[in-house]
């Protein structure tokens, strides 16, 4: 049997190449107003282009196929994300651990729930286009600015800053899911907002208290 070809997911023009990178964020937007219209199977890249004001011809010089439209939409979605934390961590350098906790946690969820609507409506066709790819190759960029911010506060800690990075990076994620998929009772995802802010504050907390008790019995083992 002669071996399939897997569908083209990448662009076939970046932004920066194209005449206008308004082209792209309108094709974009659009592609989230379908789909929570009209869902994932019966959207179609005509049904796009027409929402996006552009032509289905115009379309194809940015995205070959439904796929890596809607790929694109979801690494948009996970960019956002990321600049986000990265400017966040950048912003609290040198500030107190339960502060860049607290903001940090608060910048990540603004980003991710700015929108739960379409947010849902990404999280749930990610999987079908490669999202977890993105979010691997994405993942660097979230630990090392968390790492930076961290080592900037001057605290000791027990754990390398690059796992307390990745383990607060993995909660944020896991519960920002949950939260996706949480009913929509009256306080339900601002009570699990302040769970991960609590979460996330007691453990990097946890990790410099540990360092600081364990040198303060070292100084006095000393006298």
């Amino acid at each position: 049997m002669p071996r399939r070809s897997k569908p083209q997911l990448e662009p076939r023009k970046s932004p920066v190449q194209a005449r206008s990178n308004a082209s792209v964020e309108a094709i974009c937007e659009a592609t989230i107003q379908v789909l929570l219209s009209v869902g994932q199977q019966r959207l179609t890249t005509t049904k796009v282009a027409a929402r996006a004001g552009v032509s289905v011809g115009t379309l194809y010089q940015y995205f070959p196929n439904k796929s890596s439209l809607l790929q694109a939409v979801v690494r948009r979605h996970m960019e956002k994300i990321t600049r986000a934390v990265e400017a966040a961590c950048a912003q609290q350098r040198g500030a107190a651990l339960e502060q860049m906790a607290d903001v940090l946690v608060a910048e990540y969820l603004a980003a991710k729930l700015r929108d739960v609507e379409a947010s849902k409506a990404i999280y749930y066709v990610s999987d079908d286009v490669g999202g977890a790819e993105i979010v691997r190759h994405l993942t660097p960029r979230g630990m090392k600015a968390i790492s930076e911010m961290l080592e900037s506060s001057g605290a000791s800690f027990t754990e390398d800053v690059h796992v307390i990075a990745a383990t607060a990076l993995a909660a944020m994620y896991g519960v920002s899911r949950t939260m996706l998929e949480a009913s929509k009772a009256p306080g339900t995802l601002e009570a699990m907002r302040e769970g991960l802010q609590v979460m996330v504050r007691a453990y990097v907390n946890a990790c410099a208290v540990a360092s600081r008790a364990s040198s303060a019995r070292a100084g006095a083992s000393e006298r």
